[in-house]
């Protein structure tokens, strides 16, 4: 086997950032200009953003993901409020208190599923059962949702818009967490406005890093009146939390490299088709499982323990989970990114089946 094999799965963040974002970094690393996002380059931030959600946006780049989380919600929902979301949320289960902590203590709310979908026919139960308490109980005021999921799914667009619909009808607004949202639009076929405010998405946490670039996410408010008081707010909130950049066309230059001849959604197919490969060849294994849909740039196989060891030594990383009770191994992930390479996902397989 050559020794030019990537054998890191673990992650879609632990890629070099990809070409187009490194030369639009370097290209702007010139003059001085004004700070705080007074630059011309950050002023056409909201243009090129409306352009390809194809409706009026407000954006406010963010270096991290878990930031772009969290000051989104806390803009959403009031201290005594809470959040509704999947229980396999990244808000959830991986920010480390982040959300709880930008939104003054605001409480988030997990519902189970089985694919990381929330299904529309529970919610209204949920709802119900939280206004019932009055104020013994946090209301409900914002929806999150994951496209894609923790677990590599993803919504349909008409799933999205019934619980979008079930929400606002409840006086919630509604936030999605887009760390993968390219990987999302890439499976499913659509464009970025019919996954999210065509599906009644107020607010998008939009993931730059995981699509190529260095360190780079966006706020996306689409302009409605829901969404007006936010935008008004989110100066304020950015700048108390340590998260307004002097020199903002580093991290705005990224996000514009992005979008650039729809660069995200490229590396999106990319890291897509690579997941596509692996399952097919895991779907052949006599030894493993997939148990969930692979909808994007993540796979999750069910593989025996020492299966998992050989990988292990053989220098291969990725992160293990506990099976469900009863069924024996441990599951495994592996992300593709932009950066993944047939022959990368070729060696694994041949691992996988030595």
């Amino acid at each position: 086997m050559s020794e030019d094999i990537r054998k890191n799965f673990a992650s879609d963040n632990v890629t070099p950032a990809c070409p187009e974002v490194i030369e639009a970094i370097c290209q702007v690393n010139h003059d001085n200009v004004p700070s705080y996002g007074e630059d011309p380059i950050s002023a056409t931030l909201n243009k090129h953003f409306s352009d390809v959600f194809e409706t009026e946006t407000v954006v406010f780049p963010i270096v991290t993901g878990t930031a772009a989380n969290s000051l989104a919600l806390s803009a959403m929902v009031a201290p005594y409020g809470s959040v509704l979301c999947d229980q396999s949320a990244h808000i959830n289960t991986d920010e480390g208190g982040a959300p709880e902590f930008f939104t003054h203590g605001a409480k988030l709310v997990g519902i189970p599923s089985s694919q990381g979908r929330m299904d529309p026919e529970t919610l209204p139960t949920s709802l119900k059962h939280n206004l019932a308490k009055g104020v013994l109980t946090p209301p409900f005021q914002c929806l999150s949702l994951t496209q894609a999921t923790e677990w590599g799914t993803t919504y349909s667009c008409a799933t999205l818009s019934q619980l979008t619909e079930i929400a606002h009808e409840h006086s919630l607004t509604v936030h999605l967490d887009g760390a993968r949202l390219g990987n999302a639009i890439a499976h499913l076929g659509c464009s970025p406005a019919e996954t999210t405010w065509k599906a009644g998405i107020d607010v998008l946490s939009f993931g730059g890093t995981k699509a190529g670039a260095m360190a780079a996410e966006a706020i996306v408010f689409f302009v409605n009146d829901r969404t007006r008081p936010m935008i008004q707010s989110m100066p304020h909130l950015q700048k108390r939390s340590g998260h307004t950049w002097s020199k903002q066309r580093f991290l705005s230059t990224q996000l514009l490299a992005l979008l650039d001849n729809n660069l995200w959604l490229t590396n999106a197919l990319h890291a897509n088709a690579m997941s596509q490969r692996l399952l097919h060849a895991l779907q052949r294994h006599p030894a493993a499982q997939v148990p969930f849909d692979v909808e994007s740039n993540e796979v999750f196989a069910v593989l025996p323990y020492p299966l998992i060891e050989t990988l292990r030594e053989e220098g291969y990383c990725f992160y293990c989970y506990p099976t469900p009770d009863g069924v024996p191994g441990g599951l495994a992930r592996f992300v593709m990114s932009f950066y993944t390479r047939p022959q990368d996902v070729d060696a694994l397989i041949e691992s996988l089946n030595a």
